[in-house]
């Protein structure tokens, strides 16, 4: 193996720089055929351009390559891997330069963007111009700043001004729903989640791939219960807690949509949004459609749309009510779900301004409230001798009852 060419390029070099954990290495193979990687017991895995799993790491080996603007999206794109493409070719063809550094085992650094300062900088800066020619890098910037912005990182004005540019050119209207999708599932994931939704914002991106959101920006709400008044600001609040609690990706989509219905309350009845639950399912069901999000992550962001002001005044609920709530995520059969969805309105509830610390009682109640009516004592119902809807009528009250028997337990020790 010692005959390639080989460097260690992109985020490996960058995170080693930077002081973080590597999560994985990609290698760059410079003067090589794919029938001499081949030959070696390398095994081809790209299938847009050469890409070789090493025969024992199974890390990736790339031929170097330049590619070209060849048509729109981040599809249009011709690539070279011949053995005259150099290193610093391979390069230039990336997206930041914190990205586009490399180094031989054992070598020196190989920067020829000044990817170190901008690491120094704390900066995000694109490599080249061709950056604009690719509209996926709008997302991708975006979910860099928002995985490093914990260390002081921000997006530089020139290459925000780009990302301006492919909003505005129609060219993101080309990525197709899966590839928006991964990277926000991705975004999701981070430190900081809501800065890749605000970098969006920005560059203006945020009204093309997701207006349901973008539409939430400037609509008011009550200043008793949200102090930062804005309903977009108050969607960053709760998914920046959302992180804090470190909920599953899941929770935080639901975090995220659980107020789109916010959008479509007309003016005049500003800041009350009186039946804005309904209308929000209604427009995560239309987001999870265009992006094609999980069905899993649809299902629990339109039950969250819907029953988020419930789970809010839970203490103050009637033991039906309580378990028409609990029947609709079907806790009996489903009860993974339900503490989803208590996380997220834990993170709504805190995600305010001032209120980030505030506790969130009706977390623990529901969870009791769920508890009380899954344990109620089916076998001593049935020998009261009901069948059929009788039957299912008596359980149900058995349930009702058993919540009403918790929630004044509850009560007398709160």
């Amino acid at each position: 193996m010692s005959d390639l060419d080989v460097y260690l390029v992109g985020g490996a070099v960058r995170d080693d720089l930077l002081g973080l954990p590597i999560k994985e290495r990609d290698w760059v193979v410079v003067g090589a055929t794919p029938e001499q990687l081949h030959t070696l017991g390398y095994t081809p895995v790209g299938r847009d351009f050469p890409v070789f799993l090493h025969p024992q790491s199974k890390e990736e080996y790339a031929l170097a390559r330049t590619e070209r603007k060849a048509g729109t999206g981040y599809h249009g794109f011709a690539f070279n891997a011949a053995p005259d493409v150099t290193l610093e070719d391979d390069l230039v063809r990336r997206d930041l330069t914190i990205n586009a550094m490399a180094r031989k085992p054992g070598g020196p650094l190989v920067d020829p963007h000044g990817g170190l300062e901008d690491l120094k900088a704390r900066r995000l800066r694109h490599v080249s111009p061709a950056f604009a020619e690719d509209p996926l890098r709008v997302l991708r910037v975006a979910r860099f700043a928002a995985r490093y912005h914990w260390l002081g990182f921000t997006v530089a004005d020139d290459t925000l001004a780009l990302m301006r540019q492919l909003s505005d050119s129609g060219e993101l209207a080309t990525l197709a729903p899966e590839r928006i999708w991964k990277e926000t599932e991705k975004a999701l994931t981070e430190q900081t989640p809501e800065v890749y939704f605000q970098v969006l914002e920005q560059c203006g991106a945020l009204t093309v791939l997701f207006p349901e959101l973008a539409a939430l920006r400037g609509v008011p709400q009550p200043a008793a219960h949200h102090p930062e008044i804005d309903t977009l600001t108050h969607q960053y609040l709760a998914l920046r807690v959302a992180a804090e609690m470190n909920l599953p990706v899941i929770a935080r989509f639901a975090v995220l949509v659980h107020d789109l219905g916010k959008a479509s309350t007309l003016p005049e009845n500003w800041p009350q949004h009186i039946a804005h639950e309904m209308r929000g399912a209604r427009l995560v069901g239309t987001l999870a459609e265009r992006l094609r999000v999980p069905t899993e992550f649809r299902a629990l962001g339109e039950l969250t749309a819907t029953w988020h002001t419930h789970a809010h005044r839970a203490l103050t609920l009637r033991p039906a009510t309580i378990w028409k709530l609990l029947r609709a995520f079907d806790v009996l059969r489903r009860p993974e779900r339900f503490p989803l969805f208590l996380s997220a309105c834990e993170a709504d509830a805190r995600g305010r301004e001032g209120q980030a610390q505030q506790p969130y009682p009706q977390r623990t109640f529901l969870t009791g409230a769920a508890a009380a009516a899954r344990d109620v004592d089916i076998d001593a119902v049935r020998e009261s001798g009901k069948t059929g809807k009788a039957l299912g009528d008596a359980i149900e009250q058995a349930r009702i009852q058993a919540i009403r028997e918790y929630q004044s337990a509850w009560q007398k020790s709160h």
